[in-house]
């Protein structure tokens, strides 16, 4: 069987973009750490949404779907970006921990008590997207920045809409 010529396995490449190799790698490793606290996030709020139970359950059930569905594609745009500044970017469910600013969620709480933390996390992204920015903004990569600034507005909203349904 002949081998193909296309790589299988994705590398660093030399781009020429007018940012650093030192400053894409950086921006590249916090990528990782944002893109690792969105997948643990992403999974807590799947895990709430499958089993949120009482008075709340159907407004959880429907805003937890629409905000796991944009995080997917968020994981997706900046999984893209790390690419796009000639990186490798993230693999396996063992690197998305090991880069969490959040902690994965091991037992089941009460809705109110998985609600609480999901805000929380939203915070703690919030937080840790803020640093990506200012990171992004001195390498002067304004894609990357642009990309993370519109991520604090997300998880700041998530934040409050969860924040609003707490008892």
């Amino acid at each position: 069987m002949a081998r193909s010529s296309m790589q299988s396995v994705a590398k660093e490449f030399p781009i020429k973009t007018g940012v650093d190799r030192k400053d894409r790698r950086e921006l590249a490793k916090m990528l990782t750490k944002i893109i690792g606290s969105s997948h643990v996030l992403y999974a807590k709020t799947r895990g709430v949404h499958w089993n949120v139970v009482g008075p709340a359950f159907y407004s959880l059930h429907k805003m937890t779907e629409e905000q796991y569905e944009d995080l997917n594609e968020a994981i997706d745009d900046m999984a893209e970006r790390i690419r796009a500044i000639g990186f490798q970017a993230p693999v396996g469910l063992a690197e998305m921990i090991e880069n969490s600013v959040i902690k994965d969620q091991t037992k089941l709480l009460p809705a109110n008590d998985m609600v609480k933390e999901l805000v929380e996390d939203h915070d703690s992204l919030s937080r840790l997207l803020r640093d990506g920015v200012a990171e992004a903004d001195e390498a002067e990569d304004v894609k990357t920045a642009d990309l993370l600034t519109e991520r604090i507005g997300v998880h700041e909203e998530a934040a409050w809409m969860l924040r609003a349904t707490i008892s």
